[in-house]
């Protein structure tokens, strides 16, 4: 359960090797020694085996799980794994990835990849946590989106589709969930400074993945539907949804 001042007791992590996700986990931890599972694919034993060592320096206890996004096989029993030990308190979607625009709209695969990776894998992630959580009758979950989901841009479409059915699913797992003590966190944060946009032009208003982290823990804590990070990108968001088209489709972004 998590306590009076709103600190979890247990982590999961599905993306256990993203920059985000583990700064997320670092500050839980410097907060209050907790049950942190990580899980994220088998090639990334090596940093999941780091960053589990890292955190356990906070008195954390830290397990590692694996899964494979692209394998919805995997998934039903990463989630039964990671809630053997009791109740999870906070779960936190961060897996993804960017992918090459211009090979997601004429290359199948490459298009497949994107949807699989970032939408159809959080879905079933997502109900089979649903499920575990109405059993429960407690517990917050966390999910990575992205403005690049709110309107389609020249860009990055093929990724921002993807991110805007996620955004979409969880928004609406929240509503599902709330009668059942559940709370649904989807975080927009823009541009961040991570290994999925490394050699990647900055945009302005760019977080780092602490800044990041520090938003989703306060989202969590305040129980909040939906944050962007930074704050203020919610109003520079809102400006552009009402941008004319012919207007926003030459806009350099």
């Amino acid at each position: 359960m998590i306590d009076a001042v709103g600190n979890p007791q247990s982590l999961l992590v599905l993306g256990g090797t993203s920059d985000i996700a583990l700064a997320t986990a670092q500050k839980y931890a410097d907060q209050r020694p907790l049950r942190i599972i990580l899980a994220d694919r088998p090639e990334e034993q090596e940093r999941l085996d780091a960053a589990a060592e890292r955190l356990r320096k906070t008195g954390s206890t830290v397990s590692i799980l694996t899964f494979d996004a692209r394998k919805p096989e995997t998934h039903a029993e990463v989630i039964d794994k990671a809630f053997a030990d009791g109740d999870v308190d906070v779960t936190l979607i961060a897996f993804g990835i960017q992918g090459d625009n211009e090979k997601g709209w004429t290359d199948v695969e490459a298009a497949r990849a994107v949807a699989d990776i970032n939408y159809l894998a959080p879905v079933s992630l997502g109900v089979l946590l649903a499920e575990k959580l109405r059993k429960q009758g407690h517990g917050n979950v966390a999910v990575m989106s992205s403005p690049a989901g709110e309107r389609a841009r020249r860009s990055n479409f093929v990724y921002g589709s993807s991110k805007a059915g996620l955004d979409v699913f969880f928004s609406g797992l929240g509503y599902a969930l709330e009668e059942h003590g559940v709370k649904v966190t989807v975080v927009r944060p823009n541009f961040t400074h991570t290994k999925l946009t490394e050699g990647m032009k900055a945009a302005p208003m760019a977080n780092t993945p602490e800044s990041v982290a520090e938003v989703i823990v306060n989202g969590v804590r305040k129980g909040s539907p939906l944050v962007y990070a930074p704050a203020q990108f919610r109003f520079v968001m809102s400006i552009l949804r009402h941008v004319p088209r012919a207007i926003f489709r030459r806009l350099p972004i």
